[in-house]
């Protein structure tokens, strides 16, 4: 599961998710891709799950980027605990998404298997998200 090695402080306040993506709303690196069209946390589990899927789907061919990471520390109290008493204990971690954020991008495969492959990939998301592909592709390239 997706999470970084150490981090300066164990919690981290809420923060918010208004506006769109400032970075990393353009492919960079493959031909296809997969864009948020809504803001939320995604979770290493929920990135795992969708990188699974592309892969299977892809046959292992072609190369996958993901363009996320889950860096924010998110915390929960046990069951049944009295509010007060400070700040629960972290629990897991999560990548913040804005709208326009490219999730996961994809190259080396044709049109047809990678729109299907990110379909399948984004129906593990808890997000709608759309379907880009690289100005200047043509089929021509692979």
């Amino acid at each position: 599961m997706l999470q970084p090695k150490k981090t300066k402080f164990r919690r981290q306040q809420k923060g918010s998710m208004k506006g769109n993506a400032q970075r990393g709303h353009q492919l960079a690196f493959g031909s296809f891709g997969i864009k948020a069209l809504e803001s939320c946390w995604i979770t290493g589990r929920q990135i795992e799950a969708a990188r699974q899927a592309v892969t299977r789907y892809m046959k292992r061919e072609g190369q996958i980027w993901i363009r996320i990471f889950p860096d924010k520390p998110i915390t929960k109290k046990p069951a049944e605990v009295r509010m007060g008493k400070g700040k629960g204990a972290p629990e897991g971690f999560v990548a913040p998404i804005t709208p326009g954020r490219i999730i996961i991008e994809a190259e080396g495969v044709s049109f047809e298997v990678a729109k299907e492959a990110l379909r399948l990939a984004a129906q593990k998301l808890p997000i709608a998200t759309k379907f880009v592909v690289r100005n200047d592709y043509s089929e021509t390239t692979i």
